[in-house]
């Protein structure tokens, strides 16, 4: 893994499990473009009462950040949206994958920027 990845937890506790999906999707986030500059991944759960033990009922939700040249992009679940889930593992790969959407219009943008630029020249 080239990019730097920042995975922060808020509101669980730090999963060595969790992590290393995080890092897996990353990995295949670069496959798509070499470009990446940096990550960051906060994963966290807000709970309805003090404790910090998971209760059905309450989802997780994961932001990502993903820095690419001239850009950030960002795919975020507000809790009153439909995408944000009880499964943890299902959280991450809907975010991945929502992620994923972003980086390939982007990387589509930037073909086209350069196509442009190549037929002006």
């Amino acid at each position: 893994m080239q990019v730097p990845v920042q995975i922060s937890f808020h509101g669980l506790d730090h999963s060595d499990a969790v992590e290393q999906r995080v890092r897996e999707k990353v990995e295949k986030l670069e496959q798509f473009s070499k470009d990446l500059v940096s990550c960051r991944v906060v994963i966290e759960q807000h709970h309805k009462n003090t404790s910090n033990q998971h209760h059905k009922g309450e989802p997780f939700h994961v932001t990502i950040n993903l820095s690419v040249p001239g850009e950030e992009l960002v795919v975020r679940r507000d809790p009153k949206e439909v995408h944000v889930n009880e499964d943890i593992s299902i959280a991450i790969r809907d975010a991945f994958d929502a992620m994923e959407k972003q980086l390939k219009s982007w990387i589509g943008k930037q073909r086209e920027a350069d196509r442009d630029a190549h037929k002006s020249a």
